[in-house]
């Protein structure tokens, strides 16, 4: 009877001493399976990274962009190679989208201004942007060497812009006025009307960003 009662009593304090460590292996394997163990060690990261890399349309453009860019010249003086070159007026005398525009510079004595200008930035009009303005009202323009001196004037900034300061920027212009820009990625507009349809276009004193509507002083 004695010996029975032993028997029992060593097994209650064998049982006692095991089960720690049998509930301590039991949590421990329920924190691995808690925390994915056995899971590739790249799989955190990598949606880390996903989730915060830019989408692309937040993204600011390092070179030239837009539609019209691709009617660039490859090579040459009017390429953008050649452009990054010569002084912006120069530069825009190669570019046969803006053959207008160099007229207009031209008759309002204005090519070695820009020429000689350090650090600028050109809101360039298309052919197409001066072909919106009624004829006669665009040859009196051209005809007036003031006025057409306050408007070209007043589509120059005196500082190299990036596309970055256009997401929302308000700048002085050099005819004395202010012009304003909107937008991000690749998509920008001036004064809430006209289109940059090719910017961000390096020449050696300026940076160029060509519009798709002639910019009329305020």
């Amino acid at each position: 009877m004695t010996t029975s009662r032993i028997r029992r009593a060593a097994v209650v304090v064998a049982a006692a001493a095991v089960l720690p460590f049998s509930l301590a292996a039991c949590s421990d394997s329920g924190k691995d399976e808690a925390s994915g163990a056995g899971a590739p060690a790249s799989s955190a990261p990598a949606q880390e990274t996903a989730s915060s890399a830019p989408a692309d349309s937040e993204m600011t453009p390092d070179g030239p962009f837009g539609p019209a860019c691709a009617g660039v010249p490859k090579e040459g003086a009017g390429s953008f190679d050649g452009m990054a070159k010569d002084p912006v007026a120069t530069a825009a005398s190669n570019n046969p989208a803006l053959s207008t525009l160099v007229t207009a510079v031209k008759k309002a004595g204005l090519v070695d201004t820009l020429n000689n200008a350090q650090n600028i930035t050109v809101f360039a009009p298309t052919n197409d942007a001066f072909a919106k303005i009624p004829k006669a009202d665009l040859d009196k323009v051209l005809a007036d060497k003031d006025m057409l001196t306050k408007v070209l004037t007043y589509h120059v900034v005196g500082e190299k812009l990036t596309p970055k300061q256009l997401e929302n920027g308000t700048f002085e212009t050099l005819e004395k006025s202010t012009l304003t820009t909107k937008g991000s990625g690749e998509e920008y507009t001036v004064n809430d009307s006209s289109k940059v349809v090719c910017g961000n276009v390096p020449t050696a004193n300026a940076t160029v960003y060509i519009v798709d509507t002639v910019l009329m002083p305020k």
